[in-house]
């Protein structure tokens, strides 16, 4: 694998993230907001997720900049990166199915949310994170660059640690013990072990 396949790698991963997006962000928009935790503090979080995510990437996949942040390109770290991004994708796919019209991309629970425990939910509470955070690595492992190649996993980092506490106390006021109980028996991110 070469630099540029891996770098377009990159971009095919957020082109189909995208692609599985698009359906469920429009049937969300159709099922109206009951509680909501946005507020400037969201809105900053996500900017500077999205940072990581797209701006910061895009400028290193465009014009190879910072330069001065390269190391040298290993083409079995980039085909690491490549089977970790498709796991991301499938992750992110199950994590859609899942929550179907009740998907958002924010701090929300819907009008008649109930609480999803099937499919991916069965075995993991916050999967959309699991599949960020495969994002992030395969960014890591795919551009060859301390400053582009770790900005997912800086950026991510930050939304995920300071919302996840909110995310939970509001799932908590809205299910109560359900979601206690939902909790006592599943794992944050990945099963087994966290």
């Amino acid at each position: 694998m070469s630099l540029f396949l891996a770098k377009a790698v990159l971009l095919l991963l957020a082109v189909g993230w995208y692609v599985i997006r698009f359906p469920y962000e429009r049937r969300a928009r159709r099922t109206p907001v009951a509680k909501t935790e946005r507020g400037p503090r969201e809105y900053l979080l996500m900017t500077i997720s999205a940072a990581g995510f797209g701006l910061i990437p895009l400028v290193y996949v465009s014009f190879n900049f910072p330069r001065w942040a390269d190391y040298p390109f290993h083409a079995a770290q980039a085909w690491l990166g490549t089977l970790v991004a498709l796991a991301s994708l499938v992750m992110f796919r199950l994590t859609h199915r899942a929550l179907g019209q009740f998907w958002s991309v924010s701090l929300d629970v819907r009008e008649q949310h109930p609480l999803v425990t099937h499919g991916i939910y069965r075995y993991v509470r916050h999967p959309m994170y699991t599949a960020f955070w495969l994002w992030a690595v395969a960014q890591a492992l795919l551009l060859p660059n301390w400053v582009a190649g770790f900005a997912a996993i800086i950026g991510f980092g930050v939304l995920f640690f300071f919302r996840l506490p909110r995310e939970e106390q509001l799932m908590l006021k809205s299910f109560g013990d359900d979601y206690r109980k939902y909790m006592a028996r599943t794992y944050r991110l990945v099963p087994g072990i966290y």
